[in-house]
């Protein structure tokens, strides 16, 4: 009972940060169920995040008045409820408001799920347990989301979380343990100083790693064609490099400043490595995404360990972090939306000139060239503002049985021909997240430099 417990309320910290990206693979299933628009389906993304970051400090501070035990398990059964109106909801406007509410219940789960983890485990263990559950949940959301998406429907990966976090209520109302005291920094006059360092730098990371937790699962399903589940498998990839990395990290013992310089430069260099894939052969991402899940491993827990290190509240110090993750998010989302979409309608002219000369160069007859280039013209105008699928303008494409293998080789050059323009499409926006990752090492540097003279003996001559 007392390893159910902790294992439930892990989980259910691992749940509420998984769902700030769970639902990416889904939003293409989203948009068409419920028949709304891309603006629109992005807002259920944006939505969660901007909530959970707005109100997790909030939050912490509605903890000095409220036990821990009663705030976890009304967050986590708000949390629960709103999962299962997500999935009921027949409207994407009432989509977006269910995730409103399902982050309002997580930021309230969150804090008190880590008093009690404390509580149950001490405070080493409990820390680590809920920093973990965070790391794990936020690069395996978009692996789940995928596999139920593909397997049942986007519904499903809301229903999914419901038992979880309906077992999670009674075992939060059973942890009876004191809380270790916060001692006098309970009082917020004396209460210490959010470190302000380390969670600009977890935004900035966190805005860095929406290029490869987003626009990745985008790219794999919206311009590859992938399937969720094809592309939730190749994700999958982040969140193992991620569990890898922390028992390296412990293996090397680096100083902590340099653990997570090391892991922003990885996120850096695999967002570099995913903006110049060569071809569109799922291959060429697996690299980039094990650098991208090493520097996640290394960095994202090491700064929320150092964020909370010896503060009080310890519930207070650990909301900034889960402001600085998920505003960073939402941060990452509007620079990272507009670079990309911007690209994607550049890409129409070269491309559609591209598939022209293609059609034009193929060893066809005349009349069937024609024709077929009426029809990619209708599936171009038709699609305008997405990734073209071609395949109906061949469908309805009737030539001579000798010219069969003929069409089929331009039906094939035609896509090879969309992916690389996609792949290119996708390039500027990855090289931004690597700024914004190289940006966040900056800031580690800074506040090295910042802490050394600060901490330098004061030497002077007496007068």
């Amino acid at each position: 009972m007392h390893r159910l417990v902790g294992l439930l309320l892990t989980v259910t910290v691992g749940l509420v940060l998984a769902d700030s990206a769970i639902v990416t693979l889904a939003l293409p299933e989203m948009l068409q169920e419920l028949d709304a628009s891309v603006a629109q389906v992005a807002w259920v993304l944006i939505s969660y995040n901007l909530v959970l970051g707005a109100l997790a400090v909030p939050a912490a501070l509605r903890r000095v008045r409220a036990h821990p035990r009663a705030l976890a398990a009304v967050g986590i059964a708000v949390f629960a409820g709103a999962s299962a109106w997500c999935a009921a909801a027949p409207t994407i406007e009432v989509l977006i408001a269910a995730r409103c509410v399902q982050a309002l219940g997580g930021a309230f789960a969150l804090v008190g799920a880590l008093e009690l983890l404390v509580a149950r485990m001490g405070e080493q263990r409990g820390v680590a347990a809920w920093v973990t559950a965070g790391v794990v949940g936020t690069a395996a959301g978009p692996v789940a989301g995928g596999l139920l998406t593909e397997a049942i429907s986007w519904q499903a990966i809301f229903i999914a979380q419901v038992p979880f976090a309906a077992l999670a209520v009674p075992a939060a109302l059973a942890v009876r343990e004191p809380v270790p005291a916060d001692g006098p920094a309970e009082d917020p006059d004396t209460a210490h100083r959010p470190v302000v360092g380390h969670n600009v730098t977890l935004g900035l990371l966190s805005a860095a790693l929406t290029a490869a937790l987003f626009l990745l699962v985008l790219l794999l399903v919206e311009g590859w064609r992938h399937s969720p589940a094809m592309a939730a498998l190749t994700v999958s990839v982040i969140p193992v490099a991620a569990l890898v990395a922390q028992p390296l990290a412990r293996w090397l013992q680096p100083p902590p400043d340099v653990e997570v310089a090391v892991g922003c430069l990885l996120v850096a260099g695999g967002l570099v490595g995913l903006a110049l894939p060569p071809s569109a052969d799922l291959i060429w991402t697996v690299a980039p995404q094990a650098l991208v899940g090493l520097g996640l491993g290394l960095s994202v827990d090491q700064l929320t360990y150092r964020a909370m290190e010896g503060r009080r509240p310890r519930a207070r110090h650990a909301a900034w972090t889960i402001s600085s993750r998920h505003l960073g998010v939402v941060v990452g989302l509007a620079i990272l939306t507009p670079v990309f979409t911007a690209d994607l309608l550049d890409a129409e002219e070269p491309a559609t000139e591209a598939i022209a000369s293609l059609v034009l160069d193929a060893p066809l007859q005349p009349q069937d060239k024609i024709e077929l280039a009426q029809a990619l013209g209708a599936e171009l105008t038709g699609q305008r503002g997405q990734v073209p699928e071609l395949s109906g303008a061949f469908a309805s494409l009737e030539v001579a049985p000798e010219d069969r293998a003929a069409v089929d080789d331009l039906e094939r050059d035609l896509d090879d021909q969309l992916d690389r323009a996609v792949s290119l499409a996708f390039r500027d926006s990855y090289l931004v997240g690597a700024g914004l990752a190289l940006a966040a090492m900056l800031t580690v540097g800074a506040g090295a430099v910042v802490r050394t003279v600060r901490d330098r003996p004061r030497t002077g001559v007496a007068r």
